[in-house]
């Protein structure tokens, strides 16, 4: 396992200026006028005494933000930096964000080496309750805990607050090394802990999240009265436990009827080599998502890449009688996996489940490797009004294809124009716990499927892969555009989503 390597001390000389760090108010969501920044420098050589300006700038990040106004830009230059900082002030719409971010540049890091996590529960970089906010460029590191009771945490965002946006951060080995699903840490966590008022105008952006030991939590995580949000080209990687997170009905919010992450986007992330396989808290279960919609409702999961973890995108709830509810999935690439390539319903009957889920244009490819038998879509408990249309669906080795394992409800989705595909012997179905072995037994006993082919769909490149299709695949021109434009403007490459006399099925248009 590859670290990163000791950051250098590296000062920019006095000449490099204010020009070097400066607010791109072009990068926030809405509602910023575009005055000019105030420049406020920390630099590793600094003293809190001077007056932190280019010339003569602060010691202590967390000095810097105590002292912040709206409109200043705290630029931070290179070196490490051994403290915990907490952002409780705003910035405002009239007079600009507070941002806090690397000199262009630099290499920034807030190392957590030895600290201690306050309260429990706390952030290398802990925002509180803030408002026209940004923090761009750093890395943070090594926040590390051999404590059940405490949580380390990379980047911490929590109360209320509005027009937030965490970039290019690069956020590694946050850990919990104690045993059981007690002994918790995130990478990035977002806590929408009030209500009415919610966290919102939130974007995580291009940020690098890798290298954490989570117990039972997640990578990248927004729960509780969390709305109108954007979590998007993020890398999320080698982690043992789920990737991107968003969550509902965990008591964060105090009034239940706010308590769910909703109305957001996870879009053009990249989440790879992420497995509770050997997680204390798991033992020896594929139980990592990649993605996991658990409660969440009105949330799009558009153009990710998902590879080599557990299970690839999950919509679902953990709480008896709720569901993920409204989200739609659509021109995903799931591939790789260990167990299922997407999966709905509760995984047990005493939990909640799905509902108005559509899964639209993915394409997945050889999941299952670990031959858990869940197959490339998995449809487990409380699973109602779901659909499943346009997949292109190739099992690998263990051969499943569909595995709607449960007979709970009597259709707990509807499914067509996907294209099967199975290179290995003994591809199977499963509908209501009963399993067929030929396209024909599958539609004849689920009455699904009745536009379905059976078909190599002709990949440019299965094992790189490249998982455009070439010409003659069956999948071209071979799908159903579903109503109310659910199946969105873009392929996953970005093209547009409908070339041609009608809809491809799979993740790209040709």
């Amino acid at each position: 396992m590859v670290r990163a390597a000791a950051v250098p001390l590296l000062l920019l000389s006095i000449s490099a200026g204010a020009s070097e760090c400066r607010r791109d108010d072009s990068l926030f969501l809405t509602g910023f006028e575009r005055t000019p920044a105030n420049a406020r420098y920390v630099a590793v050589n600094g003293n809190d005494a001077h007056d932190g300006s280019a010339a003569a700038p602060w010691r202590t990040i967390q000095h810097a933000v105590d002292v912040a106004a709206a409109g200043d830009a705290i630029c931070v230059r290179g070196g490490i930096y051994r403290e915990i900082v907490t952002i409780a002030r705003s910035g405002s719409a009239q007079a600009g964000p507070i941002a806090l971010q690397a000199v262009r540049g630099d290499a920034v890091v807030i190392d957590g080496g030895g600290l201690d996590v306050p309260e429990g529960q706390y952030g290398l970089v802990t925002l509180v309750d803030a408002s026209h906010v940004s923090v761009r460029g750093l890395e943070l590191r090594n926040y590390v805990t051999t404590s059940p009771a405490k949580v380390p945490i990379g980047l911490y965002v929590t109360g209320a607050g509005t027009q937030l946006r965490i970039e290019n951060n690069h956020i590694h080995d946050i850990r919990n090394t104690a045993n059981g699903c007690a002994a918790n840490a995130f990478g990035l966590k977002v806590d929408g802990t009030r209500a009415p008022d919610s966290i919102n105008q939130l974007a995580v952006v291009g940020n690098e999240v890798d290298h954490l030991v989570l117990g039972c939590s997640e990578s990248l995580s927004l729960d509780g009265n969390v709305e109108q949000w954007t979590i998007s080209e993020n890398r999320v990687h080698d982690t043992n436990n789920i990737g991107i997170g968003a969550i509902g009905f965990e008591g964060i919010a105090p009034d239940p009827a706010f308590d769910q992450a909703r109305d957001g986007t996870i879009v053009g992330n990249t989440v790879y080599n992420i497995s509770s396989f050997g997680n204390p808290a798991y033992g020896d279960e594929y139980a990592a998502d990649g993605i996991y919609i658990d409660g969440g409702t009105r949330i799009l999961v558009e153009r990710n890449r998902v590879h080599h973890v557990d299970i690839g995108i999950e919509v679902a709830s953990e709480h008896a009688g709720r569901t993920s509810s409204d989200v739609v999935v659509r021109s995903n690439l799931v591939y790789s996996g260990y167990s299922a390539g997407i999966s709905i319903g509760g995984y047990d009957a005493n939990v909640g489940g799905s509902e108005r889920v559509s899964i639209i244009g993915n394409t997945l490819l050889g999941n299952d490797q670990a031959g858990t038998g869940s197959g490339e879509f998995q449809i487990q408990h409380h699973a109602l009004s779901n659909l499943f249309i346009d997949n292109i669906v190739q099992a690998g080795s263990a051969g499943r294809l569909i595995n709607a394992w449960t007979g709970d409800t009597a259709m707990p989705a509807s499914l067509d124009h996907n294209l099967y595909w199975s290179a290995a012997a003994g591809a199977s179905w499963v509908w209501r716990g009963i399993e067929y072995s030929s396209l024909a037994s599958w539609r004849a006993g689920s009455a699904q499927d009745a536009h379905s082919p059976f078909a190599n769909p002709l990949f440019v490149d299965a094992v790189l892969p490249d998982l455009r299709v070439t010409d003659g695949s069956p999948a071209i021109d071979a799908g159903a555009i579903p109503a109310n434009g659910l199946a969105g403007s873009l392929d996953f490459a970005g093209r547009p989503r409908v070339i041609g006399t009608t809809i491809d099925i799979g993740a790209h248009e040709r």
